[in-house]
């Protein structure tokens, strides 16, 4: 089991839907395992296959009481609204307060190929909310007022203006330095 490179704001692999998973088996299993870890080790709360380059339906999330992963998740009802502030590790260091629904109705599998349903509301709902955004190729940039968007284009801009002069080939973000 190995973490996995995390995907950053710009790639174009965070925009683009994710297709189903068609056949839940050890090589996902594995997947699951190193997207856990990663998670973890990122600290994150949730995170979506495409954010590790994988374009399959499958996130995992951990709130707090242990990891679990949703394969082929769907959100099939909300209501009511939460405002909570709100970050993610493709935009690393950002975070800013989301309007999104208070209750959510998410339907998915297990690694067991047993149906999910799960009714739930504020912070579960708005991590299922998030990652199914992830898979759905929808930024939690997209989630931002015009003015918030406005500064967190500004502020990504000049982040990678600042990366591009300490790091002219990539090199030193692709060795980890």
């Amino acid at each position: 089991m190995t973490t996995l490179p995390i995907r950053t704001y710009g790639d174009p692999v965070l925009t683009t839907a994710t297709t189903d998973v068609e056949e839940i088996d050890g090589k996902l299993a594995a997947l699951v395992e190193s997207m856990i870890l990663t998670m973890h080790e990122a600290p994150g709360v949730g995170l979506a296959a495409n954010q590790v380059g994988v374009q399959k339906r499958l996130f995992v999330y951990d709130k707090g009481d242990g990891a679990h992963a949703v394969v082929n998740p769907r959100i099939v009802e909300t209501s009511g609204e939460w405002t909570y502030e709100e970050g993610c590790l493709s935009v690393p260091g950002l975070s800013w307060e989301i309007v999104r629904a208070n209750e959510v109705h998410l339907k998915g599998y297990d690694l067991e190929g047993n149906e999910l349903d799960i009714e739930t509301n504020e912070y579960e709902g708005r991590i299922f909310q998030h990652e199914v955004d992830h898979l759905d190729g929808v930024l939690l940039v997209d989630r931002l007022t015009d003015e918030q968007r406005r500064e967190a284009k500004r502020t990504l801009r000049k982040r990678r203006l600042a990366l591009q002069r300490d790091d002219h080939d990539g090199l030193r973000q692709l060795l980890g330095e």
